[in-house]
């Protein structure tokens, strides 16, 4: 999503997802300013002080005369300074307060985008990337709501503040002071446009970082398979060289303009001293004025010298957002249509395609063409073909994973595009060959489409899937927590609770790509039977290699090239004498008569 499309700039969406903390925030916007120009107190009554007790003609007699004035002064700079010191605080913990808050909201809201999102989503996101956005570049929001935009309120409103009194107490030597102060703005924003493309491309290789440290976690056993550790680490070093570098470069940025504002900065004091002891030579200024000065010299200098640094940290910011909100404002493609249809009974099962024809986004040829057939309630309709004809897009056009390019896909004779999306896809039940299974126990995954299913239902679907033995054997039984991606259990093994998680949403239809191809052909055989055995009704739609699958099945579909080349039972398939039929003979080694 190109950011110029963003319907809110970057303050305006800080400003959204602090909803309800929005009048605190003003509070210590307005706490930073009191607590800053409460910083010209001290300098005020040092001012008094000299003036009044230490210099002058009066000052030996002035604090015999007046002890409770300067003991009302001293107790005063005290008092203030206590006072400002507990505002500070208050007014720094209520900007993290807002700060997490609105941290907690946004990781939420763009965690549940993310799960809103359709395929070509996650065809076109990388995990590493995502993971970026909902860690460091969310952080680097919070930092730019705790500290940043305090920063700026605080300089601005010192700098402002102590301008004012300055000229409130002499012009020329405001004037004199205040003349370095446009150069280092000019040094500064200069910075800015050199080192915001250094933040957005330090963004982007710490992103490629992430995301190779996800990749080779996640495919740890193929880099031990193939003792690639020394490749890997290697290749990961060079990444997270590439990552160092470019922190080095967008931090040396700052280096070569800091020297620059630091001189400027370090002017000031000599500004002061030249310019104020010629003034206190010709009485233009009193030594009170020239103390007050002197002690706000820091408030002019210290602003200047970390302006630098809150652009640096503002472009960090700026490019995080710009790709936390090109989520944030995403919207997917497969959504509910206005007019979705409702349909509270429970679905008969009849899957139609209707000359359907299908193509990725980013691919120039159709993977599917002109496919039509139809599964009716309670029937079993085997899919089988060559790798990559087109099976595994076929069915993921059922559930409204993708949309068709052309024709229709039907359930009970409705639209899929028509139908509310969750009901749609409660109502079917999917077990793939890639089974993913969640750091969880065993009747958690099972559970995991219903999870008010009884104990009962999960042992029986258990059964069914053939997974009761293997789980009733394990230490704990079905209350043993799986490790991530369900390792510790083997091919076959996810493949039955994946099977038997898939029957436990009880669907209408039933679809499994490949799912029984891990386990051993007796396992299978016995699957098999307890599926046509079912106590619910239910369409299956089964993407199978073993003939010993389909053979019962009562419609076979054989993909070839996108498109369906033959269709029919077992016995009809073979007569004709086709790609079945050789995958018949292939299979079982024997000659088939036609």
């Amino acid at each position: 999503m190109d950011k110029k499309r963003f319907p809110r700039n970057k303050i305006q969406w800080i400003w959204d997802n602090i909803e309800g903390l929005r009048g605190l925030l003003i509070v210590a916007m307005l706490g930073t300013v009191l607590y800053n120009a409460m910083q010209l107190t001290v300098p005020y009554f040092s001012q008094k002080i000299v003036d009044r007790f230490l210099t002058g003609d009066a000052a030996a007699t002035a604090y015999e005369s007046d002890k409770h004035g300067f003991y009302s002064l001293v107790n005063a700079m005290i008092g203030i300074t206590l006072l400002r010191a507990l505002i500070v605080y208050l007014d720094c913990m209520a900007y993290e307060h807002v700060s997490q808050r609105a941290l907690y909201r946004i990781r939420n809201h763009l965690f549940a985008k993310i799960e809103h999102q359709d395929m070509h989503f996650y065809n076109e996101y990388r995990t590493g990337d995502l993971m970026t956005r909902l860690t460091g570049d969310l952080d680097a929001v919070r930092h730019n709501i705790a500290w940043v935009i305090r920063m700026i309120i605080e300089c601005f409103a010192l700098f402002t503040a102590v301008s004012i009194y300055f000229f409130s107490m002499n012009v020329k030597m405001a004037l004199c002071i205040l003349a370095l102060a446009p150069v280092i703005f000019i040094i500064v924003f200069t910075f800015r446009r050199k080192v915001k493309p250094m933040h957005q491309l330090l963004r982007e290789k710490h992103s490629q970082m992430n995301t190779a440290a996800q990749e080779n976690i996640s495919g740890n056993r193929v880099v031990k398979a193939f003792s690639r550790e020394d490749y890997e680490i290697e290749k990961f070093d060079k990444i997270n060289r590439d990552y160092r570098d470019t922190n080095k470069k967008t931090r040396l940025v700052w280096v070569k303009f800091f020297p620059f504002v630091e001189t400027c900065a370090n002017l000031l004091p000599v500004v002061l001293l030249w310019v104020g002891s010629t003034l206190l030579m010709k009485d233009e200024m009193t030594m009170g004025e020239f103390v007050a000065f002197s002690g706000l010299m820091w408030a002019i200098a210290n602003p200047m010298r970390l302006l630098g640094n809150i652009l640096n940290e503002f472009q960090r910011f700026s490019a995080a957002a710009d790709k936390i909100m090109e989520i944030y404002y995403s919207e997917p493609a497969i959504v509910d249509p206005e007019d979705a249809i409702d349909h509270p009974e429970r679905f008969e099962g009849k899957v139609e395609f209707q000359n359907v024809s299908f193509r990725y986004e980013d691919a120039d040829l159709p993977v599917l063409s002109g496919i039509s057939f139809v599964a009716e309630p309670g029937e079993t309709v085997a899919i089988m073909g060559e790798t990559g004809c087109g099976k595994t897009s076929l069915i993921q056009l059922i559930p409204r994973f993708y949309e068709p390019s052309s024709g229709k896909v039907l359930v009970d004779g409705m639209d899929v595009s028509k139908l509310k999306l969750k009901l749609l896809r409660t109502s079917i039940g999917m077990a793939t060959q890639d089974v993913l299974l969640y750091s969880d126990t065993i009747d958690g995954n099972i559970a995991y489409g219903d999870t008010n299913i009884t104990k009962e239902n999960v042992i029986k679907v258990a059964r069914v899937s053939a997974a009761d033995e293997f789980i009733s054997k394990m230490p704990e039984g079905y209350d043993t927590i799986v490790g991530e991606r369900g390792v510790g259990l083997s091919g076959g093994q996810k493949q039955r609770i994946s099977l038997a998680r898939a029957l436990a949403v009880r669907p209408s239809i039933l679809i499994l790509d490949d799912t029984t191809s891990a386990v051993d052909m007796e396992t299978e055989k016995l699957i098999q039977e307890h599926l046509s055995e079912l106590d619910f009704p239910c369409t299956k739609i089964i993407i199978a290699q073993r003939i010993s699958t389909t053979k019962k099945a009562d419609k076979i579909l054989i993909l070839q090239d996108g498109r369906i080349s033959e269709s029919g039972t077992h016995e009809e398939l073979i007569k004709k004498n086709g790609y079945y039929a050789e995958l018949v003979r292939l299979q079982t080694g024997e000659e088939v008569i036609a």
